[in-house]
């Protein structure tokens, strides 16, 4: 048998990835263009079903989609000072059009919040405008230095949701909402169990008064933030003058919010699930969620194996492959790497006994089954992949996270990981929320993820480097 073309992780585990996403046909470098890269079927389809989870979630708590120009005015950027500091490395900007300079410079999208304020004090004048809830399905450009497919690219696909809102405290309840839907697609769709905490202050969103994040474990420890929700206070209401009459008739700034996943989700879904052997999905955001392999070897058992292989697929809802010039082995070798959840096996003999060959990807379990019980035993497994897959990550965090209470042990830990190496783990230490103390921790090429929303260990302790009583452990670990 010839050499897996996937590296096994315990090698070298950037690499495993990459093998993975090329060999899963998820996506592939667009070499043309730099860090960009071509999202391919497999990887498309796995956007859409996570994109109809989302936006069926955003429509069930009144949200509206929208579309927003991708070319935004240079000065737009320029009227919230913490806002174009935070980006200004990042940004691609447009000075030719039409064969003629600008006489504005145009930035391509990083992100939409500057335009967003001028079109909201457009729309805006009383607090019966408010709330105004509304999202995109968008492409941004960020000109990133180091590139990994989904993980970081220069342009990615992403939702970006904004609102409006009369009071701080809507506001707050809006982001706080949005943070447990995304924790809740995390885990009940992708099974990728996640923290959900607060950003320390030099972690926040440029821009927001504060930010919310999920994070999530990868295989080889290191953390991966998987989505974001900011509370912009009144800071992009007081740039683009977007004030509402309230209802004791006084002029007031809109509070705001903003909040956003990514293409990146996929990256994460796939670190998380998948192994040596390559992808792994779980089965709620599986493309397909079986395929059907009929086995014959004389063309007198052809008609027989796939008439009954199309009676079955179609009870099923499988895939049958019926590709000609290859072997059944090449064929089982094909849709293990691409991650399909199960595969059937159906020869001769199986048609005469009345029986069909299962197999379950996650675990590589094969089980001879009658066909009359394929339906609910392909439904069983599903379901028990999809529990199973989340119950192995949730330990995998359980078994990975530790305590430390030293900046000495902080550094030890986490000192000598890598994203090929391995090994990471989420560090949980007393720290007090300050811009010294997350560079301290950057010297090491770690940074504070987040404090978690609910005590997660044992309570106030001293921070670890100031001494002072802080109320809760944070989530210390080395990131993508």
């Amino acid at each position: 048998m010839s050499e897996s073309p996937i590296t096994p992780r315990g090698k070298d585990f950037a690499t495993w990835y990459q093998d993975v996403v090329l060999h899963g046909d998820m996506a592939e470098p667009a070499e043309i263009v730099k860090g960009c890269m071509v999202i391919k079927p497999n990887g498309y389809a796995v956007w859409e079903r996570l994109q109809r989870e989302l936006d069926d979630r955003f429509k069930a708590t009144n949200h509206q989609n929208i579309y927003l120009p991708l070319l935004i005015p240079q000065s737009f950027l320029q009227k919230e000072a913490e806002h174009v500091e935070g980006f200004a490395p990042e940004l691609a900007v447009v000075t030719i059009a039409g064969g003629k300079e600008l006489e504005e410079p145009y930035v391509i999208r990083p992100t939409s919040e500057t335009i967003v304020g001028h079109f909201f004090s457009k729309w805006i004048h009383s607090y019966r405008d408010l709330p105004v809830l509304v999202n995109q399905w968008a492409n941004v450009i960020r000109w990133e230095l180091r590139t990994r497919m989904f993980l970081r690219t220069t342009e990615f696909l992403w939702q970006e949701g904004h609102t409006a809102h009369s009071s701080h405290e809507e506001a707050v309840e809006e982001v706080l909402r949005i943070l447990d839907l995304y924790a809740e697609v995390s885990e009940e769709i992708m099974a990728v169990p996640v923290i959900k905490g607060v950003k320390t202050r030099a972690e926040k969103f440029a821009g927001a008064l504060r930010s919310y994040s999920i994070e999530a474990m990868m295989q080889n420890g290191l953390a991966l933030q998987a989505g974001t929700s900011h509370d912009l206070g009144q800071n992009f209401g007081r740039a683009f003058d977007v004030q509402f009459q309230s209802k004791e008739g006084k002029l007031d700034y809109v509070w705001q919010t903003s909040w956003g996943v990514s293409t990146r989700l996929i990256g994460g879904l796939i670190m998380t699930h998948s192994d040596d052997k390559g992808l792994v999905l779980p089965p709620k955001v599986a493309p397909r969620k079986s395929v059907l392999v009929p086995i014959f070897r004389k063309d007198e058992e052809k008609a027989v194996v796939l008439e009954a292989a199309a009676k079955l697929a179609k009870d099923l809802g499988a895939h049958v492959d019926l590709r000609d010039g290859m072997t059944p082995g090449a064929k089982f070798f094909h849709w293990e790497r691409l991650g399909i959840p199960v595969v059937f096996e159906l020869g001769p003999r199986d048609v005469a006994s009345g029986n069909m060959v299962i197999k379950r990807r996650d675990t590589g379990t094969k089980e001879v089954i009658p066909q009359s019980e394929a339906v609910a035993k392909q439904a069983e497994i599903l379901d028990a992949m999809q529990r199973d897959l989340l119950a192995k990550a949730r330990q995998r965090m359980q078994d990975n996270t530790v305590l430390a209470n030293s900046i000495g042990e902080v550094e030890e830990i986490l000192g000598s990981v890598t994203a090929e190496k391995g090994g990471g783990k989420f560090v949980m230490a007393h720290l007090k929320d300050d811009p010294a103390n997350d560079a301290r921790i950057k010297e090491f090429k770690a940074s504070v993820r987040n404090i978690p929303s609910v005590d997660l260990y044992d309570g106030p302790g001293k921070c670890i480097l100031t001494g002072e009583t802080v109320d809760r452990r944070v989530v210390i670990a080395k990131a993508y």
